[in-house]
């Protein structure tokens, strides 16, 4: 197999107390990483200690820090977390960061000729530079993973059209998919009937619907299947949709069922909500999903 590339941001997510590396490309990609060795990974972090501490962690994790790249104008990304009652965290991610300026590698084809998939998602193309450098990869030979991944107001109608007019695969929550069809599928609101749609008008081979603690949704033209993995000892939520995003990308280009990559995947998403934070100090919780 060919590697999986991701692109986007390199953030610390800051709880109170603590501050732990994250953002949904690397936390999708730590998780690929550790699962097959095959990852490239493409970010932009500041000249500053952040940056610093983030690039010492991915060496210390093997996971490959060619094309991370450093910026000596803008700051290393941040998310400040706010947890709920229900330890969801909801989070203030401030503009104009490292990873807001991704430039294109200069051996591009290069990641391209050596990639099976690509992982992209809206908050990293907020921005024109990032945007471009992203977009400048579409309409390659290679699948598409687009984890839509909302943040506050950071995407805008086209962003999100030009984004699934690449997409192969599709994972969205029930909140961002109710916001696609708002955006373009006229009518009623039905979770179903919307995916369906959705996956009709922009020629997705497969989209997955998450909703957290209520289950997970997976569509594809002519198959669907609903699992609900239940969970006690919740700690922590954040990076549960990144982890399923990291087994639905493997099971898709493994040509698995609808129905055995829904089950794997929401259970991996159930290992990490019962540890804190995004990405396993274990790395015994691969065993099972490496085969």
């Amino acid at each position: 197999m060919k590697n999986i590339t991701a692109i986007g941001e390199i953030i610390f997510d800051i709880y109170p107390g603590y501050k732990m590396p994250g953002g949904a490309p690397l936390n999708f990609i730590y998780h690929i990483n550790k699962l097959t060795g095959k990852a490239t990974f493409i970010s932009r972090v500041g000249a500053d200690t952040d940056g610093k501490d983030i690039v010492e962690f991915l060496e210390k994790s093997e996971l490959p820090i060619s094309y991370i790249q450093t910026d000596k104008k803008h700051d290393t990304g941040a998310a400040l977390a706010n947890l709920d009652e229900n330890k969801i965290p909801h989070w203030e991610i401030p503009s104009g960061r490292a990873y807001d300026f991704i430039e294109v590698p200069t051996d591009k084809e290069k990641i391209v000729q050596n990639s099976s998939c690509f992982y992209f998602g809206s908050l990293a193309q907020r921005m024109e530079k990032s945007r471009k450098t992203i977009q400048s990869f579409f309409d390659k030979n290679m699948k598409y993973f687009f984890d839509i991944n909302i943040r506050q107001n950071y995407y805008t109608k086209d962003i999100l059209e030009t984004s699934l007019q690449a997409t192969d695969v599709l994972k969205v929550n029930d909140g961002e998919l109710k916001l696609l069809h708002d955006l373009f599928i006229p009518g009623k609101f039905d979770l179903n009937k919307t995916a369906y749609e959705i996956i009709t008008k922009f020629d997705i081979e497969l989209a997955a619907i998450t909703m957290g603690g209520k289950g997970a949704w997976i569509f594809t033209e002519k198959e669907f299947d609903f699992y609900n993995a239940k969970v006690n000892n919740i700690v922590d939520t954040t990076g549960a949709g990144d982890a399923y995003s990291a087994i639905l990308c493997m099971g898709y280009l493994n040509k698995m069922k609808p129905d055995k990559i829904n089950r794997l995947a929401s259970d991996f998403a159930s290992e990490i909500i019962k540890i804190q934070g995004a990405i396993p100090n274990d790395d015994s919780i691969y065993a099972r999903y490496k085969m």
